[in-house]
């Protein structure tokens, strides 16, 4: 009997050939249990530290949480809980997942809800200021620690260690009130003034501030630049597409300062490219306009 004949047989008698396990391939796009501290964990271990001489706190976005945990409505739920933040921003309404067959889904209302995690002290959320969606998560030990390093020995210690200390811990908010700083946590205008000399508050308008990371504008320059840098591979290529694991192969541009993976989850996250499952794998491609 031929060996072409006996590779047949088991077929022609319904019996299976055995075979080998095969170890699946790890799918970059999700998160190991669907779980957004989980997912933040995991990126923040792509923050290039050593380009900031570590002097930030590692930065998560929360486009890059979408990518890793594809069910929008769960890691908001996880995210955020309750009523009350005053960004002022707006959000529409989530479907569940980010590869939803029906069309390209949106966040849940972010201004509507505060964070589950940062109400147990883990988290904080940033206002990046580039675009009203942009969120910085970091997690809440990494930004004292940056913050305090950052401010030792300056003339506006005392005025930080206050504010880490009492308003840090009691509100939630991505803003803060004038009311609410002079009346609830007792900060004199002076002290206001040394916060946001330090960086910790910007400002929002009159009598409003935003909480930020002392020197994080440099993060946030390399970010944006990065982001238009990434998505111009996709756009350069042909059809205006291309498999993920050729992108990420590929040698990152100058412009690319932070990594390529760790914009691809931001450009996912973010909608600013499909995913399509190839039988190649992952398929990146512009939507079209």
């Amino acid at each position: 009997m031929s060996r072409k004949r006996h590779r047949l047989v088991p077929d022609t008698f319904g019996l299976k050939r055995r075979r080998e396990p095969r170890q699946a391939e790890a799918d970059p796009l999700r998160g190991e249990s669907g779980s957004a501290r989980a997912a933040v964990a995991e990126l923040v271990q792509l923050f290039p530290r050593g380009l900031f001489e570590d002097a930030l706190p590692p930065i998560a976005l929360r486009s890059q949480v979408y990518s890793l945990v594809p069910d929008r409505t769960a890691a908001d739920r996880q995210l955020v809980r309750g009523v009350g933040a005053t960004d002022g921003s707006r959000f529409p309404a989530s479907t569940p997942s980010l590869r939803h067959p029906g069309g390209r889904p949106a966040a849940l209302p972010f201004s509507r809800r505060q964070k589950e995690l940062q109400e147990q002290g883990e988290i904080r959320i940033i206002q990046l200021g580039f675009d009203l969606d942009a969120h910085g998560i970091i997690f809440t030990e990494d930004y004292k620690t940056r913050v305090l390093k950052a401010c030792d020995g300056r003339p506006y210690a005392g005025a930080v260690q206050k504010f880490l200390a009492s308003v840090l811990p009691a509100c939630g908010d991505l803003s803060f009130q004038q009311d609410q700083m002079t009346q609830t946590f007792g900060f004199r205008d002076t002290e206001i003034t040394q916060l946001v000399n330090a960086g910790v508050l910007t400002v929002r308008d009159a009598g409003s501030w935003w909480l930020a990371v002392p020197g994080a504008g440099r993060f946030i320059k390399y970010f944006v630049k990065g982001r238009q840098a990434v998505l111009g591979m996709v756009r350069k290529a042909k059809y205006r597409e291309l498999l993920l694991s050729e992108l990420l192969g590929r040698r990152a541009p100058a412009a690319v300062r932070l990594g390529l993976t760790y914009h691809v989850h931001d450009l996912i996250g973010a909608q600013l490219v499909d995913c399509v499952s190839t039988t190649s794998g992952t398929l990146l491609r512009l939507p079209e306009t």
